[in-house]
């Protein structure tokens, strides 16, 4: 996996408190009162930041960081050292983090540290960062995450915001990182808004929509947050399709699930989300839901169903296709891989395998069904 840098060098002069409007001319913003003070981010070899004027920065909470970062990753930003998005923020990797703490302009990997004050793993809570900056190769060799909680109390997987290509994600990644992982420092946003320092509990975990937000009847944005979030946390297997807005048996089915996998049981396993249910997917905490284990409603052990595998997915069960169908002797169609993303690959490969079996139309489409997994993994 190659590391997504952005630590691309501002420009002389400037810093990189400036950001880049849509007609190409860069102004300094201006700082707002009743910030926290801070030296402006600086070139290397640049005067030291206690030497130069002071910046305010503006305070934000742990939910306003998480908020900005997930709308990125809603939106599927698309990565780009050199162009800035609608929001005025460059699409790299440093730029997100900018974007989601509020800075007055796009930092760098090489100045972020000069934002934020240094933690231990221990101290790491949803907002906080994790940064590599590759003095000798900053554009290729640098990179930085925020961090959105860990998965389970072993605190070796956590939940990332991420800027990379080809877009803005969010996923689960092993700590501190994939690639370079030593390299990777936590760090603490410098203002974060008071009370917040240690770890409570952030603006959007406290954000639950409400009960009356889910069960039949109900169509809304909340579910399909919902059933994106149960698919991350191995839900995919209940969907045949969507997630989508409208509440139906396998939103149900996979909430449960989620629940039971956590140790409840009755009244707490009801299918139904409540504010724990929904704290622990929003930050990423709790346990996923484990792979099946027994034969699923189409009768084929562990085929997680025809939602995992279609353009945008991102699970452990395409790693797991793509894994299976190179052992198999499919494997020509990867110049990388594979890996949890469905691409292109994956469906040709898919389809090589499914042709091999003499099928042909529509029972050659490149998407596994049942039988094609039950046929790849006898």
């Amino acid at each position: 996996m190659a590391r997504e840098g952005g630590g691309v060098r501002p420009p002389s002069g400037q810093g990189a408190v400036a950001r880049t409007g849509s007609a190409g001319v860069r102004a300094v913003a201006a700082p707002r009162s009743g910030g926290v003070r801070v030296a402006p981010a600086r070139e290397e070899g640049a005067p030291s930041a206690g030497a130069r004027d002071r910046a305010v920065l503006r305070p934000a909470s742990r939910g306003e960081i998480i908020e900005r970062a997930r709308r990125w990753t809603e939106a599927g930003v698309p990565y780009d050292m050199e162009r800035t998005w609608a929001d005025g923020y460059r699409q790299d990797c440093s730029g997100f983090v900018s974007m989601a703490w509020d800075l007055p302009g796009n930092a760098w990997t090489g100045n972020l540290e000069d934002y934020a004050v240094r933690i231990s793993q221990e101290e790491l809570s949803p907002g906080d960062i994790l940064l590599h900056h590759d003095s000798a190769d900053p554009e290729t060799g640098s990179h930085v995450v925020i961090f959105g909680g860990w998965t389970d109390y072993t605190h070796t997987r956590y939940v990332a915001y991420e800027q990379t290509r080809p877009h803005a994600v969010r996923r689960v990644l092993d700590y501190p990182y994939p690639v370079d992982g030593d390299r990777y420092v936590p760090y603490r946003y410098r203002a974060l808004a008071p009370g917040e320092g240690s770890g409570g509990d952030s603006g959007e975990e406290a954000a639950f929509p409400g009960r009356a937000s889910f069960g039949p009847g109900a169509t809304n944005a909340h579910v399909t947050r919902l059933g994106r979030m149960l698919v991350e946390r191995g839900g995919a297997r209940f969907y045949a399709d969507g997630p989508g807005a409208r509440w139906g048996d396998a939103d149900r089915r996979a909430v449960q699930a989620f629940q039971r996998a956590q140790g409840w049981v009755g009244k707490a396993a009801d299918g139904l989300p409540g504010p724990q249910t929904w704290r622990l997917l929003v930050t990423g905490r709790g346990r996923d839901i484990p792979p099946a284990g027994t034969p699923s409603s189409h009768g084929v052990t562990g085929y997680p169903g025809r939602a995992a595998f279609r353009p945008g997915a991102r699970n452990a069960y395409v790693t797991q296709l793509g894994q299976q169908l190179v052992k198999k002797g499919y494997g020509r169609h990867y110049t990388d891989g594979p890996g949890p993303e469905w691409t292109d690959a994956d469906r040709r490969a898919v389809q090589a395998f499914q042709r091999a079996q003499g099928w042909r139309g529509g029972a050659a489409d490149g998407y596994p069904g049942p039988e094609t997994w039950r046929r790849l993994f006898s």
